[in-house]
């Protein structure tokens, strides 16, 4: 039988490699103590004017089409 073990690097739907690099820089960023620093420093831009363009990409991203495939022109 023959060994069907394929040599790509791609993973296919779910990425091991791309999962675990995410897991391994969220723990390093966590152990780091950047938690609260970053929450700061986005209170500050919510409380600023940037507020606007923060909210109006926060409703893209929950829209669910984040490369904007499904526009209407």
């Amino acid at each position: 039988m023959p060994n069907r073990k394929s040599k790509s690097k791609i993973e296919g739907e779910g990425s091991y490699s791309g999962a675990k690099t995410y897991d391994d820089a969220t723990a390093k960023f966590v152990k780091d103590g950047k938690v609260n620093k970053a929450a700061k420093e986005a209170e500050r831009a919510m409380d600023s004017d940037e507020a606007a363009d923060l909210a109006s990409a926060e409703a893209e991203g929950k829209a669910g089409d984040p490369r904007g495939q499904n526009k209407q022109h």
